[in-house]
């Protein structure tokens, strides 16, 4: 039997809502082993002049206990 849990992370990328998913994903990954799936809970952008700088994500990361 195994048992997973679920944590939640914010990611940010000046290019696209997939470059902040990629690079939120990679960083966790640094910490946090076995992440089996990611689902994206929110997408927010930052506007600045009428046109969109940066790109965010509320991401919920679910990994496997040891």
């Amino acid at each position: 039997m195994s048992v997973a849990k679920i944590i939640e992370i914010s990611a940010e990328s000046p290019t696209s809502f997939e470059d902040a998913i990629a690079q939120g994903i990679a960083k966790a990954s640094k910490t946090v082993h076995g992440i089996k799936s990611a689902w994206v809970k929110e997408q927010h952008v930052v506007v600045k002049d009428g046109k969109v700088v940066l790109y965010r994500v509320d991401l919920k990361l679910t990994f496997v206990l040891d």
